[in-house]
């Protein structure tokens, strides 16, 4: 009986982490000053399951940056296991990571981070350049993608001829474009106004509602009102995780 009671718990087990587009397992990161161990993130375990739509919020120190960058695969943890979308990428190597983020990850961030010479269009399709995409195939990908998120004639505008607005959505059209199993936000509301900031945030609601994964980090409390789930930082751990009855939308 022992044995199939432990059978059964591996199984229970397996079964949960497949059916988790993201799993963390006691997760470590610690960076050093000279000999001195500076610990960040403490034995954290979370897992994300395939379409939520999440707030991860914390204070400062609270460890979220680092577990973000964990996250989009742009750091790698002390210790622990990340199983993101049934792949291993605890231990990748920097080229394999780096493959990983650009088929699996869609980054949103709050400068943007869009090339200054290069045009709407031709920012949307950056992702497909390193995924060797031709360049007519690219062009019109990305201009299915930018009419999708309301800037169907803004295709050949530079970033300094949009608003702040205009520009975050040629963002998220860059996150969007290689079919990502999750969309990773980090302050995606920061350098927008109210008004844009609902807008933005009626956008990510439909991006989920597409059936997309969401995980928007924010230490904006109305924004992660807009979310599905709230996860709480302190201290390198989670603190409370919560469901969450979304905000009304501006619609």
């Amino acid at each position: 009986m022992p044995q199939i009671a432990g059978r059964l718990r591996f199984i229970y087990s397996f079964q949960q982490l497949m059916s988790a587009i993201i799993s963390l397992q006691d997760i470590h990161k610690s960076y050093y000053l000279g000999r001195q161990e500076l610990p960040v993130l403490k034995g954290l375990n979370l897992e994300i399951q395939r379409n939520e739509y999440v707030a991860l919020m914390g204070p400062s120190g609270s460890g979220k940056s680092t577990l973000m960058n964990i996250l989009g695969c742009l750091d790698t943890a002390t210790s622990g296991r990340y199983v993101l979308n049934a792949q291993d990428v605890s231990r990748m190597a920097d080229d394999d990571l780096a493959t990983v983020r650009n088929a699996e990850i869609g980054f949103v961030f709050q400068q943007f981070n869009l090339l200054p010479r290069l045009s709407a269009w031709e920012n949307v399709a950056v992702p497909l350049i390193y995924a060797g995409v031709g360049r007519k195939e690219r062009e019109a990908r990305a201009r299915d993608m930018l009419e999708k998120v309301g800037l169907a004639d803004r295709g050949h505008h530079k970033p300094n001829e949009l608003s702040g607005g205009q520009s975050q959505r040629v963002a998220i059209a860059r996150a969007l474009i290689n079919n990502p199993a999750i969309i990773l936000a980090d302050e995606p509301t920061g350098n927008l106004d109210t008004k844009t900031s609902i807008e933005i945030m009626d956008l990510f609601h439909t991006i989920h509602e597409a059936g997309n994964t969401v995980v928007l980090v924010t230490h904006e409390e109305d924004i992660a009102e807009y979310t599905h789930r709230i996860v709480r930082m302190r201290d390198g751990l989670i603190e409370s995780d919560r469901q969450n009855q979304p905000a009304l939308l501006s619609k």
